[in-house]
């Protein structure tokens, strides 16, 4: 919703309904003061269930069970699926039975489902007549369009991913009983956690000439938004580090300008904050061993570049719809 008001998207797309299980005070107050991203553009308050943002009234709905939503009463045109809860069709066409038009999951759903869609890369794939789709992860769409690059570029053979990610809402603020993986019962900003990721999944789905080419690997940090990807891809044609920087910096200008970024400044994680694109290479940290084994180091904020990437996925999705 903030992504829509700062593009001034909320001409385009009206928030209608936001069901969420928290009071309508918090809600206002954690809409309004965010700790990573600042204040709320637009004035925020609430009147009873109605959640007020600048001149719109949203209706606060509280319902842990679809059924019990009547999105037809609001003419949904589009739910965002946000809770992460769920990743099937089978649930996202519950809120289809209840009146809402199409589904839109915020993180990978299974393959059942009609469309997962990376913005900058395969959006032209919509057609108008989904009714569920995905845009993937944020991970996923800070990795595609480098390895849909440098594929091209060069042929890759194999690769490895390692997303060192902020710290997340699953994980606790200090040791707790909450999570039957272990590693994430401890405290997020005590230790640097492995924990499993299906990035290399996506990848197979996303690009399925490259399918079981990738392995991926993951940790959290103690940082509390920006994220970092590394990649190590073994490429067919020989090559140095100023040929791929140059086809890095070449995408980020051209095919995947709106999404892929190119830095060189000695920059660290907290100058991505707020950043709207997928993926920003930092060459300054690309080498090349031999003459095929490449190493890329990426930046993305996880919160606020996903989030676009969504509004993107939706306005394109709808200018279908017609």
């Amino acid at each position: 919703m903030r992504a829509l008001f700062e593009r001034r998207l909320d001409l385009d797309f009206q928030v209608v309904a936001i069901n969420e299980l928290a009071d309508a005070k918090t809600i206002a107050h954690l809409t309004k003061f965010d700790s990573t991203h600042g204040l709320f553009p637009e004035s925020v308050s609430h009147d009873g269930d109605t959640l007020n943002v600048g001149s719109h009234k949203i209706a606060l709905l509280r319902s842990q069970n679809p059924e019990d939503l009547n999105w037809g009463d609001y003419d949904i045109d589009v739910l965002v699926e946000c809770t992460g809860s769920y990743s099937d069709r089978a649930t996202a066409q519950r809120h289809i039975d209840q009146g809402a038009k199409r589904v839109l999951f915020s993180h990978p759903a299974t393959a059942e489902i009609d469309a997962t869609i990376v913005y900058g890369y395969n959006h032209h794939q919509l057609h108008g007549r989904e009714t569920i789709i995905s845009s993937a992860s944020c991970s996923t769409n800070c990795v595609i369009p480098v390895i849909d690059t440098l594929h091209k570029a060069l042929g890759i053979q194999s690769g490895t991913t390692w997303t060192v990610h902020s710290a997340m809402h699953d994980q606790p603020v200090i040791d707790a009983y909450h999570n039957t993986d272990l590693r994430k019962t401890r405290s997020a900003f005590n230790s640097i956690i492995p924990v499993d990721t299906g990035l290399d999944k996506g990848i197979d789905r996303l690009i399925p000439e490259l399918k079981g080419r990738f392995q991926s690997l993951a940790m959290r940090v103690p940082t509390v938004n920006v994220s970092a990807i590394d990649f190590a891809v073994v490429v067919e044609k020989n090559t140095d580090v100023d040929t791929v920087n140059s086809i890095l910096r070449n995408a980020s200008s051209n095919g995947f300008s709106e999404v892929l970024g190119y830095t060189q400044e000695p920059v660290a994680s907290c100058d991505f904050n707020h950043d709207s694109r997928s993926a920003i290479v930092d060459g300054s940290q690309t080498r090349v061993s031999g003459s095929n084994l490449v190493a890329l180091h990426t930046w993305f904020d996880n919160e606020w570049g996903y989030a676009n990437r969504m509004i993107d996925v939706a306005q394109y999705w709808a200018s279908k719809w017609h």
